[in-house]
């Protein structure tokens, strides 16, 4: 792929790191974004969540660093969907989430990331990531972990497989189509 601007948030950073969600291929994409005008960075924020939400799609910061901002991209619906599985239900009641509450859960996270000494790793929940492979990270770290790609496996291999491949011709896709007509909106899949 070509360079990507990466001095702000951008609509090639955002194609890089998150066409899976703007497709509706999955639930949430993370990635860093540096950061160099706190004010404007909030700016882009909002311009890009009046774009996106219409679509079912939208931007969170999550953890402010030095020089850069943890960024989640996701789809509130398939939020809904995954943290009502009855394992995700678990993992997070198991970590004082308000389960049932996915924008309280999205805020819980903020706080974890901001004050927890250790990585949450119940964020791969956030992203769509199955729960059997969230759990299997949390209790076993890397050891163990059948198949790395998108996410450490613990259960099904070829499904996510199949997705890790899904996920990676996405990008290329929607990276290729962006060079070629250079329109970020219509990248942007509605799904209800």
């Amino acid at each position: 792929m070509e360079d990507v601007d990466t001095e702000n948030l951008s609509e090639e950073l955002l194609i890089f790191h998150c066409s899976p969600t703007m497709a509706g291929l999955k639930t949430g994409n993370l990635f860093n974004c540096p950061v160099k005008n706190d004010r404007m960075f909030l700016e882009n924020i909002r311009e890009m969540n009046r774009r996106l939400i219409p679509q079912g799609v939208r931007i969170v910061p999550l953890k402010n660093m030095e020089q850069s901002v943890l960024v989640y991209m996701y789809r509130p619906d398939r939020l809904r969907e995954d943290l009502g599985d009855s394992d995700a239900r678990k993992i997070l009641a198991e970590r004082d989430y308000p389960v049932g509450e996915p924008e309280k859960c999205i805020v819980w996270l903020v706080r974890r990331l901001k004050d927890g000494e250790a990585f949450p790793h119940e964020i791969g929940l956030f992203l769509g990531y199955p729960p059997e492979d969230v759990d299997g990270f949390i209790r076993n770290g890397a050891a163990g972990a059948k198949c790395i790609g998108t996410w450490k496996v613990y259960g099904n291999v070829e499904t996510a497989q199949r997705k890790f491949a899904q996920y990676r011709k996405c990008t290329r896709l929607y990276w290729e189509a962006f060079q070629k007509h250079r329109s970020f909106d219509r990248l942007i899949a509605g799904c209800s």
